[in-house]
């Protein structure tokens, strides 16, 4: 994966409208799931590539710091060797001073190949630390964005759970009217009511079925006295009393 292609991923991941996305999906709960999913792939490539980045860029500044190490090193050498073939010739050694003379030279052309090499990794090097800081700020806000999937996850959630507990509430509710006569509570005071009613009924029954027997109480004593003064009659006797006589 290139470095491109990964500042490209992080880019378009970090510039995503979360709201947006979730507005336009069918089922907001999977797109987040989903979303979390890619996040966090993307995330685990992104570091991946971004320590290879950075390891690449640590060779880089290694080679640098031992090229810029080494050009000291040959001037130093250089400057050894010139001093030398200067001592040299002081004393009248004209032969040994030019051999000194060129190792001093040697010593400088390396000098000037490291410091070449060392200049011309330094924009190498700046622009990989601009790479990787880059990374590392995408990297960044790629995990503040999966923070704030997972909140999002658990506010969608949360918020599912309350409507979930209120839609029971009402239909209990819906299902509990106590005016309704056709609900279990009407049935059953209903019931009650008609329960009262044969009560009373067979109260009245009751009561209508003594009076009864009391009349026919009365009865039987007026056919007694009827009896009583035919009987009289018959014995031969006077007319039967009045009963105001017989009072």
């Amino acid at each position: 994966m290139t470095k491109q292609s990964i500042f490209g991923r992080i880019s378009t991941l970090v510039r995503a409208n979360i709201n947006a996305l979730l507005d336009s999906a069918e089922d907001p709960q999977k797109m987040i799931d989903q979303l979390v999913r890619d996040y966090t792939n993307n995330i685990a490539d992104a570091e991946s590539a971004i320590a290879e980045t950075i390891g690449n860029l640590r060779l880089l500044e290694r080679d640098h710091e031992e090229d810029v190490q080494s050009a000291t090193e040959w001037g130093n050498k250089a400057l050894a060797a010139s001093r030398k073939a200067d001592e040299m010739r002081s004393t009248g050694n004209g032969a040994d001073a030019d051999k000194f003379d060129s190792l001093a030279k040697i010593a400088l052309q390396r000098q000037i190949s490291s410091e070449r090499e060392a200049s011309a990794a330094e924009p190498q090097i700046a622009a990989q630390t601009e790479i990787v800081d880059k990374l590392k700020t995408g990297l960044n806000g790629m995990k503040e964005k999966l923070g704030e999937l997972k909140n999002k996850r658990s506010e969608l959630l949360a918020r599912a759970k309350v409507a979930e507990a209120q839609t029971k509430v009402q239909d209990a509710i819906g299902s509990i009217n106590v005016l309704d006569p056709t609900s279990e509570l009407g049935r059953f005071e209903d019931k009650v009511r008609r329960q009262e009613a044969l009560a009373q009924g067979k109260a009245e029954l009751a009561a209508s079925s003594l009076d009864a027997q009391f009349e026919s109480l009365e009865d039987l004593g007026e056919l007694t006295e009827v009896e009583a003064r035919l009987a009289e009659l018959k014995a031969g006797g006077s007319a039967p009393r009045t009963a105001i006589e017989g009072s």
